[in-house]
């Protein structure tokens, strides 16, 4: 009996085969957000707007969407005087190999002073949420302040408010220690997050199971107890 060796796969199986192998177990994860800034609570100013850019780590690559925006200018309204509605929207998706780094979101608001300069009202960063679903963040916003009387009626006057040459510093935490802020304001954000193979990778970022003592089988209750 004479045995015939089986032939090799073709080129074409053989690229099938692996593309099936890579689809399985895939080398990156992928976080896709969007949502929108909804609102700010600023005291004491009118026509306001904002600007938005995301802070990520090294290991992260945004594969759609927009990185940075600027919304229309709001008014206060006499129902809510010092609620600014926006409600821009935010979309992007980020692909990586890492969860350190996590993306954040750094917000600036802008409006004009006395003179009808543009000058920072405030600042604010907030990381995206690690856990699929609906989201809603406040962030604490602040404004830097200049260090002595002089400098401070000096920018008044000049209508050139300290602000930082890179809002993204705000989501950093070199030099943070040595510049004075005051806080000022807030803004909220909603976010709507979708993950994609985290778990395949080895990183789970599901809630945490919240069960209710009724809805655990009695079996389980009473080895439980």
């Amino acid at each position: 009996m004479k045995f015939v060796p089986s032939a090799a796969p073709s080129v074409p199986m053989a690229a099938a085969l692996g593309n099936m192998a890579a689809a399985s177990s895939p080398s990156v994860f992928m976080v896709a957000v969007n949502g929108q800034i909804e609102s700010g609570q600023f005291p004491g100013f009118d026509d306001l707007y904002c600007k938005f850019c995301f802070v990520y780590g090294q290991d992260w690559v945004p594969a759609a969407g927009l990185e940075e925006g600027i919304s229309q200018i709001t008014s206060k309204s006499d129902v809510a005087p010092t609620t600014f509605v926006w409600n821009f929207p935010i979309d992007i998706t980020f692909k990586s190999t890492n969860p350190s780094g996590w993306p954040q979101i750094v917000v600036s608001v802008y409006g004009p002073d006395f003179f009808g300069n543009d000058v920072v009202r405030g600042y604010g960063a907030v990381h995206i949420p690690f856990t699929p679903g609906r989201h809603k963040r406040t962030i604490a916003m602040f404004v830097p302040e200049s260090t002595s009387k002089l400098q401070q009626f000096t920018s008044w006057f000049t209508g050139r408010r300290p602000e930082f040459t890179d809002p993204k510093v705000v989501a950093q935490g070199e030099g943070r220690e040595v510049t004075r802020v005051r806080s000022q304001g807030f803004v909220t954000i909603s976010f709507n997050v979708v993950t994609k193979d985290m778990k395949k990778l080895g990183y789970d970022v599901s809630p945490g199971d919240m069960q209710n003592p009724s809805l655990v089988p009695a079996t389980e209750r009473i080895h439980k107890y």
